[in-house]
């Protein structure tokens, strides 16, 4: 259970990132940071939560679906 709340807020974080970016995109304001510094964030985020679920089926924490149709 703890894997899936971790993977949410992972997740949650990521969409953060991604709104977060687009305001620095609308604003163009020089003192704030730069855009790809949120985008960034985003990519890693996306990376962490495929290897942590890669990681949980791996080790049998979560279950994939044995039949997605």
């Amino acid at each position: 259970m703890i894997i899936k709340i971790l993977i949410g807020a992972l997740l949650v974080f990521m969409i953060y990132n991604l709104f977060k970016a687009m305001t620095v995109m609308m604003k163009d304001d020089p003192n704030q940071p730069p855009m790809s510094k949120f985008i960034g964030r985003r990519v890693f985020t996306s990376a962490l939560i495929v290897i942590l679920i890669l990681v949980a089926v791996a080790t049998g924490l979560i279950q994939p679906n044995p039949r997605p149709y």
